[in-house]
């Protein structure tokens, strides 16, 4: 066992993940990584809670700002960079502290990935002829059949994780959970990790404080941010930055689609549906150490959850 130390901080959206990352670099000789699908692209700054250029400059983070919105993003490709760049830090004396919500990231640098089959093009495109046909909903209940378990971590609609899931039964004929199971290349035996998930113990005030950080979000200009991605003209919903929450809904509304109001409506939903999904990866999460962030009534200050993290390490 690598005596080398990590941190993890996982979470809901809106948990705050951030704000503790950055109080835990004040007090422990940490560098911070990204572990947020969206904040790897270039562009999609304000929708993705990105920190802005002072809070970058006092606290750096690595793998933000590493792709296109035109360019694929892979969890291999994440294993690979998080491997990198946590070995340089722990070489250079200090700790890797990972941040983010990407769920499925921290599964891959903790387990490692399995060998799944390589996408297959004549699958996956009778997938989307069906899809268009029956909707992804549909293909969302036969996951359900043939994989459950990967089914309960996806919203019917996230039609390309619904679409590999699918693949991989189709061409493996076992499910993708299983063959997760069994993966082998994560960093769980190379490094002490210390891992914490916040936790809202009132369902609701998380729900108002989405609400509340989307609106913000509008007001710092995030339907311009999706107009100038929108007007680039090499962009589409089927690229992974563009399906990201509140990006999807907003490209809608560029595209004449919906009102305004509608997309502002429909991307704090989904952003409430992403946090249920990111709860449930962490209520099956046996090593994370939880910490509330609200005490039911009302959200902890920020020095209060940060000792509650300290206290564990």
């Amino acid at each position: 066992m690598n005596t080398s130390k990590a941190i993890f901080i996982m979470g809901p959206t809106a948990s705050g993940k951030t704000d503790l990352a950055i109080a835990l670099r004040e007090r422990l000789p940490v560098e911070l990584i990204n572990v947020d699908s969206a904040q790897v692209y270039r562009q999609l700054n304000i929708g993705s809670a990105k920190p802005d250029a002072n809070t970058l400059a006092a606290a750096p983070h690595r793998l933000i700002d590493i792709r296109d919105p035109a360019e694929a993003y892979s969890a291999a490709e994440f294993l690979v960079d998080v491997r990198r760049e946590m070995a340089e830090i722990s070489a250079a004396g200090r700790i890797p502290l990972l941040v983010g919500g990407s769920m499925m990231y921290f599964k891959v640098a903790l387990e490692g990935l399995s060998q799944m089959p390589e996408a297959d093009a004549t699958v996956r495109r009778a997938l989307e002829l069906r899809a268009q046909q029956e909707g992804w909903p549909s293909l969302y209940k036969e996951l359900e059949q043939v994989d459950p378990v990967t089914a309960s971590r996806l919203h019917p609609n996230h039609s390309q994780r619904i679409q590999r899931a699918l693949e991989v039964y189709q061409l493996s004929g076992q499910p993708m959970s299983s063959m997760q199971a069994e993966s082998v290349g994560g960093l769980q035996d190379e490094y002490n990790i210390f891992q914490f998930s916040l936790i809202p113990q009132n369902r609701s005030l998380l729900h108002k404080r989405i609400e509340h950080r989307f609106h913000v979000m509008m007001e710092a200009g995030f339907e311009q941010e999706v107009l100038n991605l929108y007007q680039r003209g090499d962009l589409d919903t089927n690229m992974p930055a563009i399906r990201c929450v509140g990006y999807r809904q907003l490209w809608d509304y560029c595209a004449g689609l919906c009102s305004l109001d509608e997309a502002v409506e429909k991307a704090i939903i989904a952003s409430r549906q992403l946090a249920k999904r990111q709860l449930t990866w962490l209520r099956n999460w046996p090593q994370a150490i939880e910490i509330a962030v609200d005490n039911n009534n009302q959200y902890l200050s920020l020095e209060e959850i940060c000792n509650s993290c300290l206290k564990n390490l």
